[in-house]
């Protein structure tokens, strides 16, 4: 085989791995943008190897992969940006690859903006043995030869990461996606009608939202609430339609349900650009987390994704 069959020989084994590194990537970072880079960067170091000393290319590529990603979780950078609250994950549309396994509860659960949040919580290390072991289903002697620990370890690593993530972890099974609909249904209605007491009815007592900034998600850190009421008074304010925010939006938006991360969510499209993104949290017919994403550069994906679908008819049609 010459040099240049060799070539597309070895490109298109690593194109037929791209989109199972890249969803190893982007659970491991949060960020899909983060984790194409990953990838690209793995790929790179595949062209350079000696690749006929490598035995199975999946787990060579896995390796470069995790290890890349670990890299960045641990860089300064990463870690001031992540320390000062200004860091969601980025949400992906349902039917994107990088979202991809999600054949098992687990493997569904491991992507919601949920636990890619409380996956926070964790050192790089023990993520990372979550991820290759609930999402991917290695073994724990496959996990210790990719982070070169031993298999008791990675064990151990595996049970923090999952006590640290079950004990702050509110919701339990998966929702009827009929209920989920109807409830963020009836969060939009009551929210664009000011309607406080039925927004503070359909959260939990212990509901938080969480958003990027109305403004465009430019706020440096991220804007927090707490109680029922806090959260149905934004929500009224946020959901109301002004001039200034069709200004700040470019034009009157569509409002669109789709499914992001798994979870119900409502899509601010302006043309083929989704400019605003909110996400539920929903367990026993209830809200108990919302996230407001506006940052231009979180809904990059997202907005790719949506260009490639045909949407549903909007439940607003001009906001």
């Amino acid at each position: 085989m010459d040099s240049t069959a060799t070539d597309r020989f070895g490109t298109s084994r690593f194109e037929a791995s791209r989109n199972r590194l890249a969803s190893l990537a982007y659970r491991l970072l949060g960020s899909a943008a983060d984790a194409e880079d990953a990838v690209q960067d793995a790929f790179l170091h595949w062209q350079a190897a000696d690749r006929q000393r490598i035995k199975v290319p999946e787990a060579w590529l896995t390796k470069v992969v995790t290890n890349l990603c670990l890299d960045r979780l641990r860089s300064a950078q990463a870690r001031r940006e992540r320390t000062v609250g200004a860091w969601l994950p980025e949400p992906l549309l349902d039917g994107d690859p990088m979202l991809g396994p999600a054949d098992t509860f687990e493997q569904r659960e491991s992507v919601s903006l949920a636990v890619l949040t409380l996956m926070e919580r964790l050192s790089p290390v023990e993520r990372a043995v979550y991820v290759l072991r609930e999402a991917f289903s290695y073994s724990h002697a496959e996990i210790a030869e990719i982070l070169v620990i031993s298999e008791y370890a990675s064990q151990q690593h595996l049970h923090r990461g999952r006590r640290r993530i079950t004990a702050a972890r509110r919701r339990g099974g998966e929702v009827d996606p009929a209920s989920a609909r109807r409830i963020v249904e009836e969060f939009l209605a009551a929210a664009s009608s000011g309607r406080t007491e039925r927004l503070v009815a359909l959260l939990t007592d212990d509901a938080t939202a969480i958003s990027d900034g109305a403004g465009g998600g430019l706020t440096e850190t991220l804007l927090q609430y707490d109680t029922p009421q806090r959260i149905a008074a934004v929500a009224r304010a946020g959901f109301k339609p002004t001039p200034a925010k069709r200004r700040l939006a470019g034009g009157t938006p569509a409002i669109h349900y789709a499914l992001v991360n798994g979870a119900p969510a409502i899509l601010f499209v302006l043309g083929d650009q989704v400019v605003g993104a909110v996400t539920f949290d929903i367990t026993n017919d209830k809200i108990e987390t919302v996230r407001g994403i506006a940052a231009p550069t979180r809904l990059a994906r997202l907005t790719e994704t949506w260009r490639q679908h045909e949407p549903d008819k909007p439940l607003i049609a001009q906001w």
